[in-house]
């Protein structure tokens, strides 16, 4: 029998994507926003594609406002951008 893949909607481009491959951004009880590139940190989260366009496209459209239904600061978007490019190296 065949596992399951998991699949998450990038919050950016609005594709559907297996969720290894996808960024995962928690809220945590204490309200705040972190990067977790495990897929396991305690949370709610939102997934954005670990492609450069995609994060782009996340800080211009403030895409993680909608998924929280809240104004997220725009230092959680600067931490974003700092996050992936030092993870990615």
């Amino acid at each position: 029998m065949l596992k399951k893949i998991p699949m998450r909607m990038c919050i950016a481009c609005r594709q559907m994507v297996v969720k290894p491959d996808l960024i995962r951004v928690v809220r945590n009880k204490n309200a705040e926003y972190k990067v977790d590139f495990t897929g396991a940190a305690e949370g709610r989260g939102a997934y954005i594609c670990n492609k450069p366009e995609c994060i782009t496209k996340c800080i211009k459209t403030r895409a993680l406002n909608r998924a929280y239904k809240e104004n997220i600061s725009p230092d959680v978007y600067d931490s974003i951008q700092g996050e992936y490019d030092s993870h990615k190296d």
